[in-house]
């Protein structure tokens, strides 16, 4: 049977070549869009006590090649979830104020605190893809980055930071038939791009540049995820399954929390009744 996802173990190779961006992890579409209306409840409900209990945060981060759904993910997946206990950051060209600083500065000083999903479109990985493959830095620069970012990671993770990865594996083919469908589509014209044509010819540095970050990055604290994005209603899927999955060993325990704090609260509400009486 073929995987939701592709969970890329540490220190293991990569070969995106061999994962079919077309898969459907042998399921029916009616039947995974069904399960995954169920699936967008429970991160609402999970969301929820991971809110409540405040005892862990969870960061989400997307990344893929253009038109391959990043967007599109984080809206279907995480459409019933609170915008109080959410957000979403999006990584553009560094500013001269962010240029000033070390490569993680922008990313550190935005990811979420306790009790916070926060969800990155594209994210501190583009220091070691896009600077890559168009060279904005020497090579020892970028490759150095590498281990900065296991670093990061293993501190975010060590602070309570649930971290998920996830890379939506669109095919060159898909790719294309998506950008000439915007051309042809009146109202999604404004998301044409000539930089999205010129990001293609060098796709398979892109191909060559995530292959290595996936390798090198995919840690215990964090792993990467491999989605194939090709069909939108199973990428949406995988993702929403994956959340629930990794949220869901916590729901014990933050309920436990949870219940205590209330058997607290409600205490205190006995003792401040109790004073009116006398």
């Amino acid at each position: 049977m073929e995987p939701l996802v592709y969970r890329v173990a540490p220190g293991s190779k990569v070969d995106l070549a061999a994962i079919d961006p077309r898969s459907n992890g042998n399921l029916e579409r009616a039947v995974a869009e069904a399960e995954f209306d169920a699936l967008t409840t429970e991160i609402d409900d999970l969301q929820e006590l991971l809110y409540g209990a405040g005892t862990h945060s969870l960061l989400v981060i997307m990344q893929g090649m253009d038109t391959s759904g990043k967007d599109g993910t984080v809206r279907k997946v995480f459409s019933k979830v609170s915008p109080l206990g959410s957000y979403v950051y999006s990584f553009k060209v560094p500013t001269e104020e962010e240029l000033s600083h070390d490569f993680l500065w922008r990313v550190h000083r935005v990811t979420p605190r306790r009790g916070l999903i926060g969800i990155f479109n594209r994210s501190h990985y583009e220091d070691v893809l896009v600077v890559r493959v168009h060279g904005l830095v020497p090579e020892p620069v970028w490759r150095a980055r590498y281990r900065m970012i296991n670093d990061f990671e293993h501190l975010l993770a060590s602070s309570n930071t649930i971290i998920l990865k996830f890379f939506l594996h669109i095919s060159r083919e898909e790719q294309e038939e998506r950008l000439l469908a915007r051309e042809k589509d009146v109202e999604k014209a404004w998301k044409l791009s000539a930089g999205d044509w010129r990001e293609r010819e060098h796709w398979d540095d892109y191909m060559a540049a995530y292959t290595e970050a996936l390798e090198r990055c995919s840690t215990a604290d964090a792993p990467w995820h491999i989605v194939p994005a090709d069909r939108k209603w199973f990428r949406n899927y995988a993702v929403a399954r994956t959340v629930v999955e990794t949220l869901r060993p916590y729901a014990q325990d933050w309920l436990a929390y949870l219940g205590k704090v209330g058997e607290q609260r409600l205490a205190e509400l006995r003792a401040y009744r109790a004073e009116g009486e006398r």
